[in-house]
């Protein structure tokens, strides 16, 4: 199922090493804050919020993630 959804995104060396769905954009924000804050000042990881078409599949639990991103 392809819907528009806010992920955040954990991007090591300009890959995306994984995402997240979020209910809100500013569910988003908040959970960008708090993973910046835990992270070091010598890692090289950046942490986004991006509204794009993502392919969902739902797991066994009941719950969608993301099983691919459409960017455009």
């Amino acid at each position: 199922m392809i819907e528009t959804v806010f992920a955040l995104l954990l991007i090591v060396n300009n890959e995306i090493v994984e995402h997240r769905i979020q209910p809100t954009l500013s569910d988003c924000l908040k959970g960008k804050r708090l993973a910046m804050r835990e992270r070091k000042s010598t890692d090289r990881v950046i942490f986004q919020c991006i509204k794009s078409q993502a392919e969902l599949e739902k797991t066994i639990d009941g719950t969608w993630t993301i099983k691919k991103l459409i960017l455009q």
